[in-house]
């Protein structure tokens, strides 16, 4: 089944290094419920054995930035989203979610939607940049985190992910409105991320 799926590479880097220049960039993404031009995306992973890490980088013309506690923050901005799962039924998968001033939202969901936010993720160190019309998100997560979870398993490089962003802009009457971006189009009526046709597989470089 994965074999049919939607693939990126992740190369190999040195230990606590990561050459993005080497990193593969996946621009793919679009507005799959929308008929509108998706603003630049660029995503990049590499890992060094050790941790995965990963970038983002989102031209963002109409910033939307939420106030209050951290869930909120990240729920009512911009963001872009990771998702981890050890198969398709998605009993359990593991969320970040990451705004750009660097909020983060880690929960723990189960299909379709039942979500566990009292999960304790790992320490996701993390790093952000925002400038006028763009933001930067990157950063890593250990491997140990993500053989734990199982949903990396050893010997295989195949890491089950989506690989999303929430755009949202400003209409004319000073409303929020949401958009949703996002690498696989998960083929549903309504958007919808947290299903199987959502993800598509990291395919890391061995030795994993």
């Amino acid at each position: 089944m994965l074999d049919a799926m939607l693939r990126h590479p992740v190369r190999r880097c040195e230990r606590n290094a990561p050459d993005w220049e080497r990193a593969p960039v996946l621009r793919d993404f679009r507005f799959p419920w929308e008929n509108r031009p998706a603003p630049a995306t660029e995503f990049r992973a590499l890992h060094d054995g050790e941790c995965l890490y990963f970038r983002f980088d989102c031209v963002d013309t109409d910033l939307v930035l939420a106030d209050g506690d951290a869930r909120a923050r990240v729920l009512g901005s911009d963001r872009v989203e990771l998702f981890f799962a050890a198969d398709l039924r998605l009993d359990p998968y593991h969320c970040f979610e990451m705004e750009p001033r660097g909020s983060v939202l880690a929960y723990r969901g189960r299909f379709h939607r039942q979500f566990d936010w009292d999960w304790q993720g790992p320490d996701l160190h993390l790093q952000t940049r925002l400038g006028r019309a763009e933001y930067r998100v990157q950063g890593r997560l250990p491997l140990a985190e993500l053989r734990a979870w199982g949903v990396l398993r050893p010997g295989s490089g195949d890491l089950l992910t989506g690989v999303h962003r929430g755009e949202f802009c400003h209409g004319s009457d000073g409303t929020v409105q949401p958009g949703w971006m996002t690498w696989v189009d998960p083929q549903t009526e309504r958007p919808d991320f947290h299903v199987p046709t959502a993800f598509g597989v990291l395919e890391l470089e061995a030795p994993v």
